[in-house]
């Protein structure tokens, strides 16, 4: 017997996953929220400030552009809530809020809404924002506090509600009165790239170091980013490339003389490569979506994380790193595109019918 119900012939995909935009954007949120809880556990009541700052603004700046572009409300899909917590965590806990409100109004308004919203941005906001105001405030953002200083939780860091425009309140006499011994103001990555100094990987797995908000415990980023890659919301071979890609480069360095380059394992714990290469790098609309693109783009990001910080200016790349390799993104996709079936022998049928008829 033939049905006589019509067949309805669709394009692919054919099969389709139940999760939403908004309900990935919304586990990334909890597998960060961890990161952010040690942060303000590290630093205080100025970490906690900073991360609401910039999300605040994030969203009120999503807000205003959506509306005036008529695409109506957007926060649902808590894909700008990433973008403010992301951001804040790749700032000094002691930021003046001013500059980090004028990051999140860069990231959201430059970095997506210019391009038409989600899913259409070609760098990550985050790191949007964070270069703009590296590039406008260069003090304030190599301005380190020390980390689990007493009195976190009853006091702001003094450089946390400096006036627009005005001279970031200097931290030097504050740390002075707090008597901490040992505080240099360096991070471990500007110890060992100036001073050859090598910090104890301990420290930097569980975040006793100075740094930015989000170099917190590398521990708890590596198991944010292993639950989205379980719950396949991100793609597990970025991370994988940008690790591979680092140890390629950092592994004969550090054989050749220990005590001028790195270990690998100093190079994945140290900086913001744990929280980039997990939680930056990954982002589905900036990132090649083929496998191979996946592995060569996360590759890149390695790479050239540590050849600017041995051989920079800089004793850290991987902002820099993954904006370069967001731009690359189409490129690497289009390399990696699987070939269509039957496109090759049409090309073989086209060139022997091209040389058939020169021949002529």
């Amino acid at each position: 017997m033939f049905s006589n119900k019509p067949v309805e012939i669709r394009t692919a995909p054919h099969l389709k996953r139940p999760q939403t935009v908004d309900v990935i954007m919304r586990n990334v949120v909890y597998a960060l929220l961890p990161i952010v809880a040690f942060s303000v556990y590290q630093f205080g009541i100025s970490a906690l400030a900073l991360v609401l700052t910039t999300t605040a603004v994030a969203m009120a700046t999503e807000q205003l552009f959506s509306s005036l572009s008529g695409r109506g409300n957007t926060l649902k899909d808590w894909s700008v809530v990433i973008t403010g917590i992301l951001l804040a965590l790749t700032l000094p806990p002691g930021f003046p809020l001013w500059m980090a409100a004028v990051a999140a109004f860069v990231a959201v308004a430059l970095g997506k809404s210019l391009f038409g919203g989600l899913g259409f941005n070609v760098m990550n906001p985050a790191l949007i924002g964070r270069a703009f105001v590296q590039a406008a405030f260069p003090v304030a953002i190599t301005t380190w506090t020390p980390a689990f200083a007493p009195g976190r939780f009853s006091e702001f860091i003094p450089s946390t509600f400096t006036l627009p425009f005005m001279q970031p309140v200097p931290v030097d006499a504050w740390i002075e009165a707090l008597n901490i011994d040992g505080f240099t103001g360096a991070t471990p990555l500007a110890l060992q790239k100036f001073q050859h100094i090598n910090i104890d990987t301990f420290h930097l797995m569980f975040g006793n170091i100075e740094g930015s908000a989000g170099e917190a415990s590398s521990l708890l980023i590596l198991a944010g980013g292993l639950y989205l890659a379980a719950r396949r919301m991100l793609d597990w071979r970025i991370p994988f490339g940008v690790l591979a890609g680092a140890a390629l480069v950092a592994t004969p360095l550090w054989l050749v003389d220990d005590h001028l380059f790195p270990s690998p394992f100093f190079v994945w714990f140290s900086g913001g490569l744990m929280l980039g290469a997990w939680f930056m790098a990954s982002d589905m609309v900036a990132s090649p979506v083929t496998a191979r693109g996946a592995l060569i783009y996360g590759g890149l990001i390695g790479v050239l994380t540590v050849v600017i910080r041995l051989f920079g200016g800089l004793p850290e790349g991987v902002m820099y790193a993954i904006l370069l390799a967001n731009a690359a993104s189409p490129l690497i996709a289009s390399w990696t595109q699987p070939r269509v079936y039957g496109e090759q022998g049409r090309e073989r049928s086209a060139t022997r019918a091209g040389s058939t008829g020169g021949a002529s």
